[in-house]
């Protein structure tokens, strides 16, 4: 092996790992139908399934950051990996709901250890050049993963939903195994102390919210059980609030939203994961429930939306990186809004090529956004705080899928019971659940023989309904970020030139 070739094996010890991460966020949309079929999940149940990832990941991913620049980027990057794989065989090995949610919140708590380390090792291995031709290489990969979930989700699923889990275990040691061969350790010096009562309360606080917001999804509004989950995890963030302003170290300096263009930017990247990524479960029931694809057949719907993106990021990064901020996401995010609404024309008696135009659109919003959100964040810092604002856009991002799958699941529940009601539907609050969870084909099958044309008919209208709402708020959300972002990313960049390259620490994803 020559050495120019050999110096490139650390990036892709890092971008496998990357990748895998990455992928697993959207990967198991696919395979929901069948999860519901072999494990019997209710509606909340699947959201946590893919809910609990996406929290754990948010809430964990900047104090991970802090435990990585004190004890060793290496260390933390293969514990990551070693409990990503193990979590990742627990998901795989699952026999029911419970234990598989439980596994996947450890999937997400490994995940953020791996995802904290990732730039900043590539930042301590590489220099000058390399390090720029690295982050453009590790850049792509993460475009490819958000990009190829559905599709790989797909073929997986067409074996087994569990193989989507399993499938980590050789990829986890291939990167463990080269990772312990060719990626040196790296730490900051004088690094501070995690903070952990920050990290505790926003965990809590985040996961309170959430967790009322799925129960309001499966409950509805009107049970007072989902009002207090809410309630709580807001005083508990309060309690966050004052913690961070107090502490020398914070996990995040909440001083940095004093300027209304980080504001902006931490808005904006919270609403491009809820615009743009969270109603991909409703989409993946409909094919799959209501117009009876397979899985792999429903992850081929979604190739525009990946194509179109990855084309886009590599266009983008080449083009877009020197534009200002302020247009280039603004742009994006309507774009993402346009893409969203236009997939609302769905109806009773669509098909899937309806989508496909709502979804090319949407790809070239993200493509527009994923390659600028995060040096956009990092411009609007000082530059010793690029690395708390590069793990604060991550934590965003999560949070902002996350909060938007229990948040649409809402939409999606009023929506089909609605219909149902004013269908004169028999239990429409039971119905409605029932295709939340992917048991359209089981309604139907339950049904006198004579019955069940009418009763299909009926099916797929009030799920167009409630999808077709979900994608209406998708939409809506798109369009305010944008909006958002235009009205507040504004005034000078507080760097003049882009962070110092030695420091590793300041770009700690």
């Amino acid at each position: 092996m020559t050495g120019a070739m050999r110096k490139w094996w650390p990036l892709v010890a890092v971008c496998a790992g990357t990748f895998m991460l990455l992928i697993d966020v959207t990967i198991v949309n696919v395979a929901l139908p069948d999860i519901a079929t072999s494990l019997g999940t209710s509606f909340d149940q699947l959201q946590w399934v893919v809910d609990v990832y996406a929290l754990a990941l948010a809430a964990l991913v900047l104090g991970a950051g802090s435990l990585a620049d004190l004890y060793g980027r290496k260390k933390l990057y293969l514990g990551g990996l070693t409990l990503f794989a193990v979590s990742s065989l627990a998901c795989g090995l699952a026999p029911n709901a419970e234990l598989l949610i439980a596994a996947r919140a450890v999937q997400g708590i490994g995940a953020a250890a791996m995802f904290s380390t990732t730039i900043a090792l590539l930042n301590a291995i590489y220099r000058g050049r390399d390090r720029g031709t690295a982050f453009g290489i590790w850049g792509a990969v993460v475009g490819a993963a958000a990009a190829a979930g559905p599709i790989l989700g797909g073929l997986l699923t067409e074996l087994s939903w569990r193989w989507i889990f399993l499938v980590n275990l050789p990829v986890t040691l291939f990167a463990v195994l080269l990772t312990l061969k060719v990626v040196e350790e790296s730490k900051q010096s004088g690094a501070p102390h995690p903070d952990v009562p920050g990290i505790a309360t926003f965990t809590l606080g985040a996961g309170a919210i959430v967790y009322g917001l799925v129960e309001a999804a499966a409950n509805g509004w009107a049970d007072l059980g989902s009002w207090g989950p809410i309630v709580a995890g807001f005083v508990v963030l309060a309690g966050w609030v004052v913690i961070e302003l107090r502490r020398e170290a914070p996990m995040l300096d909440l001083r940095l939203f004093r300027t209304t263009r980080f504001t902006g930017i931490m808005i904006g990247s919270l609403l491009l994961n809820l615009a743009a990524f969270a109603n991909s479960i409703y989409l993946s029931l409909w094919l799959q429930s209501i117009l009876g694809l397979s899985p792999l057949q429903a992850g081929a719907v979604f190739i525009p939306l990946s194509a179109v993106s990855f084309v886009a990021a590599a266009v983008a990064g080449k083009k877009l990186t020197d534009r200002s901020p302020r247009v280039v996401l603004a742009v994006g995010l309507a774009i993402i809004g346009a893409g969203a609404l236009l997939m609302a024309r769905v109806d009773g008696g669509a098909s899937w090529g309806i989508l496909v135009p709502g979804l090319a659109v949407l790809g070239l919003g993200v493509g527009i956004c994923n390659p600028v959100v995060t040096s956009a964040a990092l411009a609007s810092v000082p530059r010793e705080r690029s690395g708390m604002a590069s793990g604060a856009v991550n934590t965003a991002r999560q949070l902002g899928f996350a909060v938007g799958v229990a948040v649409l699941g809402s939409v999606f529940a009023a929506g089909t019971t609605r219909a149902l009601t004013e269908a004169g539907a028999d239990d429409p609050t039971g119905t409605a659940s029932a295709l939340s969870g992917g048991q359209a084909q089981q309604v139907i099958g339950s049904a006198p023989a004579d019955a069940r044309g009418g009763l299909t008919e009926l099916l797929s209208a009030a799920y167009a309904d409630g999808l077709r709402d979900v994608l209406l708020v998708a939409g809506a959300a798109g369009l305010v970020g944008a909006v958002l972002v235009a009205l507040l990313v504004r005034g000078p960049s507080p760097q003049t030139e882009s962070p110092a390259p030695e420091r590793a620490e300041a770009v700690r994803s």
